[in-house]
């Protein structure tokens, strides 16, 4: 199974997404690498995908699909306004928490972001 460290940013009811070329959106996050915490990916790979820096992490759930582990973390940035695609990411946008459903959006990104609204 694959392990995962997933990101959720929320600014103003928006939250950050991102995606590949041809690919859904997704919440920001990739793979735990070998001797890393997946606090420490998620803080990397944030930074990898958007240029954005961690100011502080929450942890909030996990959650297991079929194929993967995804732990999810609330992530406060520093620099929100200069987020970016970055490396493979192809585009990445700040979006209304409440629409999220309207978007083609990966299902364990959906799953996450629905979660993260009970929470509010």
């Amino acid at each position: 199974m694959k392990v995962r460290a997933t990101v959720i940013c929320e600014q103003d009811r928006h939250i950050l997404l991102v995606r590949k070329p041809k690919s859904p959106w997704t919440l920001p996050g990739g793979k735990v690498e070998p001797g890393e915490t997946a606090a420490g990916a998620a803080i990397r790979e944030l930074y990898e995908e958007t240029g954005l820096g961690v100011d502080g992490l929450l942890y909030l759930m996990e959650l297991e699909t079929t194929s993967t582990r995804h732990h999810v973390y609330e992530a406060s940035v520093v620099n929100l306004a200069e987020a970016s695609p970055q490396n493979e990411i192809f585009d990445c946008i700040w979006y209304p928490l409440e629409a999220v459903h309207n978007l083609k959006i990966s299902d364990a990104a959906l799953r996450i972001v629905k979660a993260f609204r009970r929470r509010l």
